[in-house]
């Protein structure tokens, strides 16, 4: 049976999502990190997220890795968007524009790799 590149791909950078979420919070748990840093903190782990989902998502498809890990990219901030648009009321900003660009951006380089490492 054959995965979806999206899908493998989304599940991948929320795994890495969490996990990176949670090392930070034990962070700054654990050290005097500064809670203004924080919207740097997550752009970095949103990030790696997408760039380590666009690269198991170029691995599981055949071509154009850049694509499918921008699609991925596409739906993983809809998805967090949509999470904090239910949970916290919030709405379309600036900083959503910025996560969206990250995620295109990091899926597609992270998809392109993918692709030429499965060869």
């Amino acid at each position: 049976m054959k995965q979806s590149p999206l899908f493998s791909g989304l599940l991948y950078s929320m795994i890495f999502m969490l996990l990176g979420t949670l090392m930070t919070s034990l962070l700054m748990l654990a050290t005097n990190l500064q809670e203004t840093s924080l919207f740097s903190y997550t752009m970095s782990i949103h990030g790696v997220a997408m760039f380590v989902g666009g690269i198991v998502s170029g691995k599981k498809s055949f071509s154009k890795g850049w694509y499918h890990g921008s699609m991925l990219g596409l739906v993983y901030t809809l998805i967090v968007w949509m999470i904090g648009f239910l949970a916290y009321d919030a709405g379309l900003s600036g900083q959503t524009l910025y996560l969206l660009g990250l995620s295109c951006l990091a899926g597609g380089l992270g998809g392109m790799i993918g692709v030429n490492l499965k060869k």
